[in-house]
């Protein structure tokens, strides 16, 4: 008796399996193929996602949804600037070039000794050149404005600041026409605007800088 026993007991689980297959066939043949990488019950683990873009959708240019609305006008066109940076070797200087204006950042150790507002004899012959650029741009304006990096007392930093960007003013001056056809505007701004990381020593001198900025007028 123990053998039949052991058979009748045997059928419920054979059918229960074999049901749980043919749910699992008619669920694959609603579903349709398995995507690519994603695994299934059968085929393991399966490759990974795969990071192929897909292709660019179709557009057509003639849908009524990219037609402008009655009334409605294009934007006047506008050419946007285009701003090249340019080092030196040492990082002592940069320069920002735009269609529009030019800005020299010079550090403040090639042109200062430490914690002073004397320029340095190496300071003359870059300022020098930056003078004939000022006036080979036949610029109007000229904008000289000293920063500092954030450490020691803010009020410190805005008189070192200041005072630097105004030595640099009065050597640029001096080779500049003395007739009020150039303005300048000349300021300190301490630890503001940061170009870079004041928490280690290369952000820091970057950031103690003096920066020389004035409009193109030459269309170069």
């Amino acid at each position: 008796m123990r053998p039949a026993t052991a058979r009748r007991g045997a059928r419920p689980a054979a059918r229960h399996r074999a049901t749980v297959a043919a749910l699992a066939l008619l669920a694959a043949a609603a579903l349709g193929p398995a995507a690519p990488g994603v695994a299934t019950a059968d085929d393991g683990p399966g490759p990974a996602p795969s990071t192929a873009s897909s292709p660019p959708a179709q557009v057509d240019p003639h849908a009524a949804g990219l037609r402008l609305q009655p009334g409605a006008t294009l934007a006047a066109p506008e050419v946007l600037d285009i701003e090249t940076v340019e080092s030196d070797s040492a990082g002592d200087e940069r320069v920002s070039d735009t269609p529009a204006a030019v800005t020299f950042d010079l550090q403040s150790e090639v042109m200062f000794t430490k914690d002073s507002a004397t320029l340095s004899p190496d300071a003359d012959a870059r300022l020098r050149a930056i003078a004939d650029e000022i006036a080979q741009q036949h610029a109007t304006w000229v904008h000289v404005f000293g920063f500092t990096d954030d450490l020691g007392t803010h009020a410190h930093g805005v008189t070192l600041s200041k005072q630097r960007a105004e030595a640099v003013y009065t050597e640029l001056a001096r080779d500049l026409p003395d007739d009020g056809s150039i303005q300048f505007d000349v300021r300190g701004y301490a630890e503001q605007y940061p170009i870079a990381d004041n928490s280690t020593e290369a952000g820091r001198r970057q950031n103690r800088r003096v920066e020389i900025t004035f409009p193109k007028t030459t269309g170069d």
